[in-house]
C-alpha cells in the first residue's frame, strides 16, 4: 500500500480496564483477583504504558453497575480520583477519564478536571459521554434515559459551560506579589453568568486556569449526533470499526464534518480501538485467543447480548443466527452506533449467537487481532496508511501481560519504522497529541513562548 503523504507519528492510547478487555481474562491464573480496585495494579499499568512512550492512558466509566457482577469483575474506582493517584506514579503520560454530561453538573466536573490538570502538570483529558440506559437513569431519580437528541443537546451546553468556567481566570490573574500584598488581580477573574436551556451557572470557577488551559476533549460516540458533536468539540475520538472500509469511511466523515464547523481537521485525532492478542507465533496467539473464548460463560454472555439488542434472552439460540425480528437503530435510545456495529457484524459474517458472543468477548465490538508483534504492527501501519486512523486505542485482552507485550514488542517495531516516538518531546497531553493550548475566550490571550508576557486582545464573549 502507498504511504499516506502526511505521514506523522502515530498517537497511541492505552485503554485500561481492570484485568483486561476480554470478559474472561479474570479467569486466567495470572490475573489479579481484585484488579478493578487495586491501586498498585493500576500504577503498574500506567508505568508500563509510560515506558512505551504512549501518548495517554484512558479509564472508562459509567454511573451504574455494569452487567451482572457474577459474570466478570464489575467494581470500579471513580476515575478522576484514580487519575490523581496515577499522576503521582508517572511523570509524562497523559491521563484521560470518562465523565458523563447526563449525570454531572458543569461546575463540579470542571473543577475536578481542572484539579487533575494541576495535580498532573497538564496531563488531563476528559472523555465526554452521554450516558444511556434506564438502570443509570434510576440512580439519579429518573424513570428512564432522556432521549438521544436531548442528551446531546445537554452535552453541548455542558461543554460550553465547562470551557467558560476554565476560562474564568485569565492566565495572568495570579501575581502572588508578597511585597504589594496582592495575590491575584480580581479584575482578571470573571463570572461567566451562563443562562441556558439546561444550566444556570454564575461562576467563576474556584480553581485558577490550569496548565493546559483546559483538558484535552475526547469523545467516543459514532451515531450521527455523536459524529456532529465530535466534529464540533472533540480533539480526539475513540471509535470502533470492524473493517478497514468502515474505518476509512468514518475517518473521512468526521474530518469533513470538523471542517464544516470551521475547524482544522488536523485538530481532531481519530483513534479506532484494537484488541491485540500477541504471541511468539501466529498459532500461539490464536491459541490464547481461543483459550479466552472457551472461558466465556455463554449463559451470562447471552443475557448481556439480549440486553444490548433490547430483546428477550429466550429469543436468542446459541447455535442459530440472530433472529430477524429485532429493533432497528431508530428504535434504540442508547449506544446507537455500537448496536448497529454488533448487528451488522453478525449479519455480514452470518455468525451464530455463540460465535457472536466469542467475537464480542474480546472487545465489545472493537476489532480483535491475534498474531505476532510484527503482524500487529503491520495492521496498525496498514490502517494508518490507508487513511483510517491517526493512531489507535490499544485495548489489551489481558492485563498486565498484554500491555507489556505491546510495549516491549510492538512499540519498538513502530519506532524502527519511524511511526512512533522514541522519547517524549513535550510535557503536556496536548503537546503529545500535537495540539495547541486553547486561547482564553473571556480574556486576552497571553503568549509566554518568548519568556515574557505578550498580551493581545481576544474576543471576550
Amino acid at each position: 500500500m502507498t504511504r499516506r503523504t502526511d505521514r506523522k507519528p502515530l498517537h497511541l492510547n492505552a485503554f485500561l480496564m481492570s484485568v483486561g478487555h476480554h470478559e474472561a481474562a479474570w479467569r486466567l491464573p495470572q490475573s489479579p483477583a481484585s484488579g478493578g480496585t487495586d491501586i498498585e495494579h493500576y500504577k503498574n499499568l500506567a508505568r508500563i504504558a509510560e515506558r512505551g512512550k504512549l501518548d495517554s492512558l484512558f479509564l472508562a466509566d459509567s454511573p451504574v453497575l455494569m452487567g451482572d457482577p457474577g459474570r466478570r469483575p464489575a467494581s470500579k474506582l471513580e476515575p478522576t480520583v484514580l487519575l490523581t493517584a496515577l499522576a503521582g506514579a508517572t511523570s509524562r503520560i497523559g491521563l484521560i477519564a470518562t465523565a458523563s454530561t447526563s449525570y454531572n453538573e458543569p461546575y463540579n466536573l470542571a473543577r475536578r478536571f481542572a484539579s487533575v490538570d494541576h495535580v498532573s502538570g497538564g496531563r488531563a483529558g476528559w472523555n465526554i459521554v452521554t450516558t444511556a440506559g434506564a438502570d443509570a437513569a434510576r440512580n439519579f431519580g429518573l424513570d428512564d434515559t432522556p432521549l438521544h437528541r436531548d442528551r446531546y443537546l445537554r452535552a453541548a451546553e455542558f461543554v460550553d459551560v465547562a470551557t467558560k468556567l476554565w476560562d474564568s481566570w485569565a492566565d495572568d490573574a495570579v501575581l502572588a506579589d508578597k511585597d504589594s500584598g496582592v495575590h491575584a488581580r480580581s479584575e482578571r477573574v470573571r463570572a461567566v453568568g451562563h443562562r441556558g436551556r439546561y444550566f444556570r451557572v454564575d461562576g467563576p470557577l474556584n480553581v485558577q486556569r490550569s496548565p493546559q488551559g483546559y483538558p484535552l476533549l475526547v469523545q467516543a460516540g459514532s451515531s450521527e449526533d455523536g459524529k456532529d458533536f465530535a466534529a464540533r468539540y472533540a480533539e480526539a475520538v475513540f471509535t470502533a470499526q470492524q473493517t478497514l472500509e468502515e474505518g476509512i469511511a468514518f475517518y473521512k466523515d468526521v474530518k469533513q464534518r470538523t471542517e464544516g464547523f470551521g475547524r482544522n481537521p488536523d485538530g481532531i485525532k481519530i483513534l479506532p480501538g484494537i484488541v491485540p492478542v500477541i504471541g511468539d507465533t501466529e498459532a500461539q496467539a490464536r491459541e490464547l485467543d481461543e483459550e479466552l473464548d472457551r472461558l466465556i460463560r455463554p449463559e451470562f454472555a447471552k443475557q448481556q447480548l439480549a440486553q444490548r439488542l433490547k430483546i428477550d434472552p429466550d429469543q436468542l439460540h446459541l447455535d442459530r443466527e440472530l433472529p430477524e425480528d429485532i429493533p432497528t437503530e431508530d428504535e434504540i435510545e442508547g449506544a446507537k452506533s455500537r448496536y448497529t456495529l454488533v448487528v451488522e457484524l453478525a449479519r455480514r459474517e452470518k455468525l451464530t449467537v455463540r460465535q457472536l458472543i466469542g467475537r464480542l468477548g474480546g472487545g465489545r465490538g472493537h476489532r480483535t487481532f491475534a498474531g505476532t508483534a510484527e503482524q500487529v504492527a503491520d495492521t496498525i501501519e496498514h490502517w494508518y496508511d490507508a487513511g483510517a486512523a491517526d493512531g489507535f486505542n490499544i485495548m489489551p485482552a489481558v492485563l498486565p501481560s498484554g500491555l507489556e507485550l505491546f510495549v516491549d514488542r510492538v512499540v519498538p517495531i513502530l519506532q524502527e519504522r519511524g511511526l512512533f516516538r522514541t522519547e517524549y518531546t513535550g510535557s503536556t497531553l496536548r503537546e503529545h497529541y500535537g495540539l495547541p493550548r486553547p486561547a482564553n475566550r473571556l480574556f486576552e490571550t497571553v503568549d509566554t513562548s518568548a519568556g515574557h508576557l505578550g498580551i493581545a486582545l481576544a474576543d471576550a464573549r
